[in-house]
């Protein structure tokens, strides 16, 4: 029988090593880096991404480890630029000061530019098939950049404030949360070298377990235990941003939430699908 608490804390501890060894380790921007990026949390998208690639046949993880460790280092850079004051002025993440509190808002910056960058090299030197590095490549950039996770961090400036539609909501999601997520499972597919049906499977089960996984960071956002999420809660109220409980109300915005997470897993083959049917389930019951 799957355990996916099990499941979870392994594969979380992998990346972790991975990340541990990798990162740059001399003077204060790696202090920075480190810092966030060894800051704890679920491992989420790296997890994801080691999920779709063994759902996509690869048989051996240890080649791709350090791809996992890349995305991780983007969802790194993304928590601290989404932290500085420019942005939303969080002071709190995974239970201790952001990072532009202890190391200045400029190193804080350029420890940000620093992982995004340094992703990208790691993705460059896996010593895997060209066309499927480069697949990879090319899936990240365009899911974190200005037609993706950069242009909902830009729309979320743009709206805060202001009251959105459900469809804008979904827009803005789409970009700020959900593209880097799907992108993690189709990087690993890619790596895999998956065929089409694979990727499309993939990318739909990405699209609907962010729409999920930001529903019920809303949620959390909103009424969750600041303790067990390792930040203060009620930031979004604060900064005048719609929520989909805001929107539609608690118990409305968990069932779009639950729909979602079953359309994710139905998108899936059920006879390789264990751990991200059991992903998916862990979006909805999660705590923090």
């Amino acid at each position: 029988m799957f355990e996916l608490d099990s499941y979870l804390k392994q594969r979380a501890a992998m990346v972790e090593d991975s990340l541990t060894q990798l990162l740059p380790r001399d003077g204060v921007l790696a202090d920075a880096m480190r810092y966030t990026t060894l800051g704890g949390g679920k491992r989420l998208r790296a997890v994801l991404f080691l999920a779709a690639a063994e759902y996509s046949g690869l048989a051996e993880l240890k080649a791709v480890m350090p791809a996992a460790a890349a995305l991780e280092c983007v969802q790194a850079y993304s928590l601290i630029h989404d932290d500085l004051p420019c942005m939303d002025d969080d002071e709190m993440r995974r239970g201790k000061p952001t990072n532009h509190r202890v190391f200045g808002e400029a190193v804080a910056l350029l420890a940000g530019d620093g992982l995004l960058t340094y992703a990208f090299e790691l993705l460059s030197k896996l010593n895997l098939p060209a066309a499927n590095v480069l697949a990879a490549i090319s899936d990240l950039a365009v899911a974190i950049g200005p037609a993706g996770m950069v242009e909902g961090q830009a729309l979320d400036c743009q709206w805060t404030g202001k009251r959105l539609s459900l469809e804008q909501m979904k827009q803005l999601h789409l970009r700020k949360t959900a593209a880097l997520l799907c992108s993690a499972l189709r990087c690993g597919a890619h790596l895999a070298g998956a065929q089409e049906a694979d990727l499309a499977a993939l990318t739909a089960y990405g699209l609907n377990f962010g729409l999920a996984f930001q529903i019920i960071d809303d949620l959390l956002d909103e009424a969750g235990d600041p303790e067990k999420m390792g930040k203060n809660a009620g930031s979004d109220a604060r900064l005048g941003k719609t929520t989909y409980p805001v929107l539609l109300g608690a118990a409305e915005a968990k069932k779009l939430a639950v729909s979602a997470i079953a359309d994710a897993k139905a998108a899936l083959a059920p006879a390789r699908s264990e751990a991200l049917s059991g992903l998916a389930d862990y979006v909805i019951s999660r705590q923090s």
